[in-house]
């Protein structure tokens, strides 16, 4: 009788080892990445510049770079565009197939753009909040979802990691103190106190009007045995630029990635590596050193070096990554109202009266004209919109997005703020509302605070910072890492 007991014993114990192992795999840390092509067709308008041209040729594919994480209870997709921005609608369509599809919530999807100045406009009519969704709008959606879905499929168990490095060697502050009367009037006949992108080496020049962020946040996934599954970069750094004439092209961002995965030695992988660079918060931060004469380069020439020598320092970074295999995940959305700059009678009677005018022949930018019709356009716009922001905590680590182009200053200060550190912040998530700078940067004027340059009220960054701040510390009450 004790024999027989023994031998039901042990059988129900041999029994019940795979249902303990399968609770514990459900909750197993796992990560898949994949990306989709969102070249478009050539002949479509090149973005970035005051006038748009026509694009006549890919030098680099455009892509959508998808990086799906679940942590048993929590699922989180993460997606950086080769784009200069997306209109919400792109990122609500994109959002609301990838919940039919794999069932990832709409709040859980980060959707950004790395803000090349080198891609077709995924953001159609910025100042109207209802346009139907063109062509290459539809396109892109359809295939961020086509991204999420295939990086769902490759979830396997995987471990993650966090550094950063600073380098600071690439990126300036552009907005300038000059000497008195040597800054040029602005569109609207006004003098700022700042000026964008002044002459290099100018003597006239005085410093810049606010700091730099050297620092490269890395998050870095990898499979059990070692192997890399996606590494995801984010430099405070606008974009480099060089391109040809009419070419299409990721920039450094896409540079950047190619080389990671060399120095890595990644390319052979039978399930693809997936690096990824965001754009952190380089509003007024560019790659012009303006304390030098500027020197002409051949088509890609900085933009290669740039991306080579940041790859190579985030690639000696990850040397030193511990990594850990219990991880945990959150996310927090909202989207608080803000106010919209609204256009002063004085000024649209001045945009009115100026766009009336006959059109001058010169195929130059007449920045005055562009900034009237910007202006009309803003008169048209509601008095305020709901703006989307996005926090997340992977492991220890919190990201805070807004979808604007976001002044240093402000990425600076959500580091220092937030509750969970390390943190970081990335620009252009679920739209384009216009670039972002603080009430300090506002009073001082230049390009990034004129009518049709900036949407939102003076102290929109304000608010936002807040929301976002409260929404971390919400997510630092939860259970992180053990």
């Amino acid at each position: 009788m004790f024999r027989i007991l023994v031998v039901i014993l042990g059988l129900a114990l041999v029994h019940s080892l795979p249902m303990v192992s399968a609770a514990q795999a459900e909750n197993q840390f796992r990560a898949g990445a994949a990306t989709s092509n969102i070249t478009p067709p050539l002949g479509g308008s090149i973005v970035g510049g005051f006038l748009p041209i026509p694009s006549k040729h890919v030098h680099d594919e455009l892509h959508a770079r998808c990086l799906v994480l679940d942590d048993g209870e929590t699922t989180i997709a993460l997606v950086v565009c080769d784009l200069l921005g997306i209109h919400r609608k792109i990122s609500d369509e994109a959002r609301r197939l990838i919940e039919e599809r794999v069932g990832i919530s709409p709040e859980h999807v980060l959707i950004s753009a790395t803000h090349t100045h080198s891609a077709v406009s995924a953001i159609g009519d910025r100042f109207e909040v209802d346009q139907k969704p063109n062509n290459y709008q539809q396109f892109v959606a359809s295939r961020i979802a086509d991204g999420v879905q295939r990086a769902h499929n490759l979830l396997r168990p995987a471990e993650f990691g966090f550094t950063t490095v600073d380098v600071p060697e690439h990126v300036f502050n552009r907005r300038w103190f000059m000497k008195e009367g040597t800054v040029p009037l602005n569109p609207f006949g006004e003098i700022d106190q700042v000026k964008m992108n002044p002459p290099g080496g100018s003597d006239n020049l005085v410093k810049p009007s606010g700091p730099t962020d050297p620092t490269i946040s890395i998050l870095s996934f990898r499979e059990v045995d070692g192997d890399p599954i996606s590494v995801m970069a984010t430099y405070s750094l606008h974009y480099v630029g060089g391109v040809g004439s009419g070419h299409i092209s990721a920039d450094y961002f896409g540079m950047f990635c190619d080389k990671l995965t060399h120095l890595l030695d990644a390319a052979e992988q039978d399930t693809p590596f997936v690096p990824i660079m965001a754009n952190g918060t380089s509003g007024d931060i560019n790659n012009i050193n303006f304390t030098k004469p500027r020197g002409r380069k051949s088509a890609y020439e900085q933009m290669r070096y740039v991306a080579h020598d940041v790859a190579e320092k985030v690639s000696q970074a990850l040397a030193d990554v511990q990594y850990k295999s219990e991880i945990t995940l959150g996310a927090k959305y909202r989207e608080p109202v803000i106010p919209t700059r609204q256009v002063s009678p004085g000024k649209l009677a001045w945009a009115q009266s100026l766009l009336e005018e006959p059109e001058p022949e010169s195929n130059r930018a007449n920045l005055p004209r562009i900034y009237a019709q910007r202006t009309l356009n803003m008169s048209k716009q509601p008095k305020e919109e709901p703006i989307p922001i996005q926090a997340f905590r992977i492991g220890d680590v919190s990201i805070g997005t807004m979808p604007c182009e976001i002044f240093c200053e402000i990425g600076l200060e959500y580091r220092a703020r937030t509750p969970r550190k390390p943190g970081f912040m990335i620009s252009l998530n679920h739209g384009y509302y216009g670039y972002l700078p603080t009430p300090k940067q506002h009073a001082l004027g230049g390009y990034e605070t004129w009518l049709g340059t900036n949407r939102l009220e003076v102290d929109a960054s304000v608010i936002l910072l807040d929301n976002l701040i409260e929404m971390t510390e919400e997510l630092a009450g939860e259970k992180s890492s053990e």
